[in-house]
């Protein structure tokens, strides 16, 4: 999507906002825009998800041995209690380094388009491979990894049962696809997919006018999908570009991907699901308050200057967007033998 659908979007809503509109005309214009979520899991390319795929997967999403330190899981960074991210401006990872993003969650993640800030992960199966191996993240080589797994007999054992078809199925694609497997079920249904489905109790008179500014001034033709954004890539600062304090100048986004000049300062525009437990917010991590973080993106992709009220709407509405996580129990993991790798410490250049 684009961002021409602003203008488009314009005249409908201002007939909508003109006089109080039923529920149903409401929610018509709202599916022009979004989507509920599904009530299954949703297929994923080349990765038919299986039970036993997902309980690898799970098992694989907690076990920090995945890190040359032993210390650092996927759960590490998206913690499933605290919104699917970890709830700090840039992530700690090998030798307490620290990352040059913040973390997104991975809830719902199996909707966006691509993966990272940047899209340079095409899949989840792509990206749970990137954080293993980054330096300042897990420090781990693909080789280490099947060296650990193949090391524990119950790890061999649930590979072989989901993946059956293969000779050796202890392999870092395979890995990574249980991973896929396991983050494709973490759907968060919410009161707006209720409301979506017809359910006019659902979102509250606050809510209800915050999504109706939501498309009146144009955030929409960012955020909107099943995901309510995490599709299409746009400039931070289309009107107005922030400070280094929100932006970092050394962070030139897409760019490092395509190294195309357009590509700078262009980000994949952020899913907003959950967005009110995923503080703080933007690639940099800098801001906290959510209803400050829509202001200044008001700012500086609308040109527009919301009113505190205005603000404060379009926040509840955010606010309909957090969901119910489905229950997960913390998995028992395989213990390790005289033959797994041991941890190690070691700084290593990136």
């Amino acid at each position: 999507m684009t961002l021409a659908p602003r203008f488009a979007l314009l005249t409908s809503a201002a007939i909508l906002s003109a006089s109080a509109v039923s529920a149903n005309e409401l929610r018509d214009y709202a599916l022009d825009f979004f989507k509920p979520l599904p009530s299954t899991v949703p297929a994923v390319a080349d990765n038919p998800i299986t039970a036993e795929k997902i309980d690898l997967g799970k098992a694989l999403f907690f076990d920090p041995r995945l890190s040359a330190s032993g210390v650092f899981s996927c759960y590490s960074c998206h913690n499933l209690t605290t919104g699917g991210d970890d709830n700090m401006e840039t992530s700690v990872g090998h030798g307490w380094q620290k990352g040059p993003r913040n973390s997104p969650t991975v809830l719902n993640a199996v909707f966006n388009e691509a993966q990272f800030w940047d899209g340079r992960a095409a899949d989840l199966k792509a990206q749970a491979k990137g954080p293993i191996q980054a330096g300042v993240e897990m420090a781990n080589t693909p080789e280490n990894v099947v060296a650990t797994l193949s090391s524990m007999g119950q790890y061999v054992e649930w590979f072989e049962e989901s993946f059956p078809d293969e000779a050796e199925p202890v392999t870092f694609d395979n890995m990574a696809k249980a991973i896929e497997a396991f983050e494709a079920t973490l759907l968060t249904p919410a009161p707006f997919d209720s409301w979506l489905n017809g359910d006019d109790n659902a979102l509250s008179t606050e809510e209800l006018a915050g999504l109706e500014l939501f498309m009146d001034k144009g955030c929409v033709a960012c955020h909107a999908g099943v995901n309510v954004g995490g599709e299409g890539y746009y400039p931070f600062g289309l009107i107005e570009k922030p400070g280094s304090d929100i932006l970092p100048e050394g962070d030139r986004g897409r760019f490092a991907v395509t190294e195309t000049v357009d590509d700078e300062y262009v980000f994949r525009a952020g899913p907003l699901r959950n967005i009110a437990l995923t503080a703080p917010y933007f690639h940099s991590g800098k801001v906290w308050d959510l209803k400050v973080a829509v202001q200044i993106m008001a700012e500086s992709q609308l040109g527009e200057e919301l009113t505190e009220d205005e603000a404060g709407q379009i926040v509840a509405f955010l606010g309909s967007l957090t969901g119910t996580l489905p229950e997960i129990t913390t998995p028992v993991l395989p213990a390790e033998t005289a033959t797994t790798p041991r941890p190690t410490a070691e700084v290593v250049p990136n």
